[in-house]
Parts: C-alpha cells; sequence; structure tokens
C-alpha cells in the first residue's frame, strides 16, 4: 500500500503537477488552502504532509500550529520560496520536519519524502518497540497480591519517576532484575538503554574494564579503546546486579560515579563524565558486610536511598496459584504446549514446596512439565521427582552445593516459623469467634501486631465469624 501525501498549494497548476510525478509512489492528494487541508487529513490517514507557506486564508504557519495541535505525529514539510526562507527556519522550530524551496525539483521532492517517510517509520517501530518492553517488563509482569509484593509495586511506582538509587534486596530468583526492569521503563529514560552487570559472575580482574573500560594499551590484549558498562549506560540505567561481591577496591570507583557522575577508563587520565541511574541489587545482607569490613559503608549508605525488598516465595505461598496462572500464559505459545491449568493434586505439591530457588525455580518447573506435559492440564507425575517424593513424611530435595545447602537451611527455618506463626494466629482467631480485639488479648498481643499477622498469611476474619456466640 502506498504511502498517503497531502499536498497544499493555492496553484491548481502545482497541484497538478505535483499528482502526475509523485502518484507513480505516492497515493496523492491535493488542497487549495488550510482549512480544505485539515478536512483531507480528519478525513483520512495521511502519512505526511506537504504545504505552501505563503497561502491566502489559513497560510502554512496557521496549518502547521493546528496540525501539531491535533496531530503531533503527523511530519509536515514546508515549501517555500527564497526570499522567505526565516519563515521555513521558523517553520522548523515550530515542529515541521523540514522545508525545501520554491521552484521545486521533483526529484529533491520525492527524495525529502522518502526520506522523511522513512524517519517516521523508523519512530513508529520505536516507540512500538518501547510499548512492547513496557508490556514485558513493566509492573504488570511482577505477579502477586501478598501485601509485600503490593508494596513493592507502590515503590516501583514512586521512585521510578526520580533519579534516586534504588537497592533491590532478595533472595536469588526472587526477581530483582524484573523490578530492576520496571523502574527503567516506568521512567523518563525508558527509550535509553537498559545495561545490566553481574558483579558475581566477571572475574575480579576484568570487572574493573568491563565496568569502566579501558584506553588502548592499557593492558596486554588491550588493542584498541573499549567503552565500558556505565558508557553504554549513558542516559539510561546501569543495573548491578549482585553488588555485594563487588571488590572494596572498585567500590570506591563506583562512590565516586554515584557522588560526581564522572570515572576515567582504565589507564587513562582524563574523566569521562555519564548521566545514568544506578539500580543495585543484593541477596546479601550488606549491613553485616559492613560490619564484617567487606563492604564500605560510604558506599551503603549512597545505594541505600531507596530500599525495595522482594520477600522470598516461601513467605508468600498464596501467589503460587496467581504465577502459576502467568507463566502458563506466559509459555503455551513459545512451547506449542496444550497445558492451561494445574491439577488439584498438583498445586497442593506445589503450594507444600520450599522453592529455595524462589520465582525462578517455579518458572522453570512450569516450563519443564509444559514441555512433558501430553494434557491440557499438568497432574504430579509431570512435575519433578524431587517435590513430590517424600522421605518421613518431608519433601525431599538434596542441596546440590553449600550455598543451596545453606539457602534450603534458611527456607526451613523460615518455612517452620511461618507454619507456627499461621496456626497460632488461626487458633486465636477461632477462639475469639472472630474479633479481632478479642483473639489479640487473649495471647498478649495488640490489635496492630495482630492484624500484621492476619495480613501476613491472607487470613480473613470473616471466616471466623461462624463461631461467635
Amino acid at each position: 500500500m502506498k504511502p498517503r501525501i497531502l499536498i497544499v498549494d493555492d496553484e491548481a497548476r502545482m497541484q497538478r503537477l505535483f499528482e502526475i510525478n509523485l502518484s507513480p509512489k505516492f497515493e496523492v492528494a491535493t488542497a487549495g488552502d488550510g482549512q480544505t487541508a485539515l478536512e483531507v487529513i480528519k478525513s483520512g490517514d495521511v502519512n505526511l504532509l506537504v504545504t505552501d507557506l505563503k497561502m491566502p486564508g489559513m497560510n502554512g504557519m496557521a496549518l502547521l500550529h493546528e496540525v501539531r495541535r491535533i496531530y503531533p505525529d503527523l511530519p509536515v514539510i514546508i515549501m517555500t520560496a527564497y526570499g522567505t526562507v526565516e519563515g521555513a527556519v521558523q517553520a522548523m522550530k515550530e515542529g515541521a520536519v523540514d522545508y525545501i524551496l520554491k521552484p521545486v525539483k521533483m526529484e529533491e521532492m520525492e527524495l525529502l519524502i522518502e526520506k522523511t517517510l522513512s524517519i517516521q517509520r523508523l519512530q513508529e517501530e520505536n516507540r512500538s518497540l518501547r510499548q512492547e518492553l513496557q508490556t514485558v517488563y513493566g509492573p504488570t509482569n511482577i505477579v502477586g497480591n501478598h501485601p509485600a509484593m503490593k508494596k513493592v509495586l507502590q515503590l516501583i511506582s514512586q521512585v521510578a519517576g526520580t533519579k534516586a538509587t534504588v537497592l533491590v534486596q532478595g533472595e536469588s530468583g526472587t526477581g530483582k532484575e524484573i523490578v530492576a526492569r520496571a523502574i527503567h521503563y516506568q521512567s523518563d529514560r525508558a527509550s535509553k538503554p537498559f545495561v545490566v552487570i553481574n558483579c558475581a559472575a566477571i572475574p575480579a580482574n576484568l570487572l574493573e574494564s568491563e565496568l569502566f573500560g579501558h584506553e588502548k594499551g592499557a593492558f596486554t590484549g588491550a588493542i584498541k579503546t573499549k567503552k565500558g558498562r556505565l558508557e553504554l549506560a549513558d542516559q539510561g540505567t546501569l543495573f548491578l546486579d549482585e553488588i555485594g561481591e563487588m571488590p572494596k577496591e572498585l567500590q570506591v570507583k563506583i562512590l565516586r560515579v554515584l557522588e560526581e557522575q564522572k570515572f576515567q577508563r582504565v589507564g587513562g587520565t582524563e574523566d569521562v563524565e555519564v548521566d545514568n541511574r544506578i539500580i543495585a541489587a543484593t541477596n546479601k545482607d550488606l549491613k553485616q558486610a559492613v560490619e564484617a569490613g567487606a563492604f564500605r559503608d560510604d558506599l551503603f549508605y549512597r545505594l541505600n536511598v531507596i530500599t525495595i525488598s522482594i520477600p522470598p516465595l516461601r513467605e508468600r505461598i498464596e501467589d503460587i496459584p496467581l504465577l502459576v496462572d502467568h507463566f502458563l500464559d506466559k509459555h503455551r505459545k513459545v512451547f506449542k504446549s496444550r497445558a492451561s491449568g494445574v491439577s488439584d493434586e498438583a498445586m497442593k505439591i506445589l503450594m507444600d514446596y520450599a522453592w529455595p530457588g524462589n520465582v525462578r525455580e517455579l518458572e522453570n518447573t512450569l516450563v519443564r512439565a509444559m514441555i512433558l506435559c501430553g494434557s491440557e492440564m499438568i497432574r504430579p507425575g509431570d512435575l519433578p521427582e524431587e517435590l513430590w517424593r517424600k522421605e518421613e513424611g518431608r519433601v525431599l530435595k538434596l542441596p546440590a552445593d553449600r550455598e543451596e545447602l545453606k539457602q534450603m537451611k534458611k527456607a526451613a527455618q523460615q518455612k517452620a516459623k511461618g507454619e507456627i506463626e499461621k496456626r497460632f494466629i488461626i487458633e486465636a482467631l477461632r477462639q475469639g469467634g472472630g474479633n479481632v480485639m478479642r483473639s489479640a488479648e487473649m495471647v498478649g498481643m495488640d490489635r496492630r501486631q495482630f492484624q500484621n499477622l492476619l495480613r501476613k498469611y491472607g487470613i480473613s476474619r470473616k471466616d471466623f465469624l461462624k463461631d461467635l456466640k
């Protein structure tokens, strides 16, 4: 389908000339004045407007103002005689994309139209890509009704429009990078780069070069100057994942970036200035690391402007059904799976499991089940054996290494604590007949503490009102 071009000129001869010369490549519509041009634009799709500057009635400048007000994305080219170039320059300041001098050479006009339409297509593709990225990485992709997750979403919304440094805390697999991306794609930097560097995945001797870049000849193998992640993230966001693993000698350099927005490349002597936002993430307790001397206290306080804490999945078990539905919808088409739901038995297994790998482990488990499932319903047999294999009445999953052993022990402690708290609060509420104040007093708690536990475990007092006498 040909692009539709609207030519506005008060001379009928010029209108006809444009139609004859441009119609092989474009669908050409014409108008003799600004008011008629507006009616043409309103009546159908116009991809580009080309208007003379001087016309009786509504002139080209007035038409430009009106089009900018109603159709801000429609590109406008101004035609003008040599003696009124100043007017064309003013029109470009007012929003015209270009101008061309009269008498018009048709070859030049054709090239200018093609260039303008090409730029417009790229801008539309960029807008579409940004919208897609906002859909993929926006807050709607963060699933959960647990109060802690609602707090996460609230904080994302509050900090996205600022330049404040954000520290995202949470165990591995909880979705720290998703939160960082959600902040970026809700901010005014959404069209700029989002650059990720995992401080734990890159050897310490290479991390400095990856972050700051290096000059040619800075070390053996540095055959040319290379930009680091900080420069690549200029005008955008740099996500420092697992910043707790960053060597102390680099921490002081990152601190300077945060305070002055400048640094030097490895082997360089001149400052490089950048404008980027830094979001850091860690699965460590940085406060403990500071006390142990493994992390700089000044960097910790500089990072800890806004902290977003993501709870582990075992502390928000009630979100698992929502996450299951989300991941089934997300991956069904990609893996061409028939699976559209999970049986009650399989869901119970998913709800009972401790999930040391958190949301990432749940997603990978469901992807595996979708691939292996031969029906529309995922059943226990489609899940990994370690999820449903029992030993002495407990789910058995052997840790693969020391770090996983540590995580699993912590998960088991948290789960046991959670189960005790939940049963305790349910029994208190049952004995109190659904009355929060009475139940709290019976167990020696104040009303606020009791209500916090009710919210934490998603328990409703209404379920116990029937016990009132």
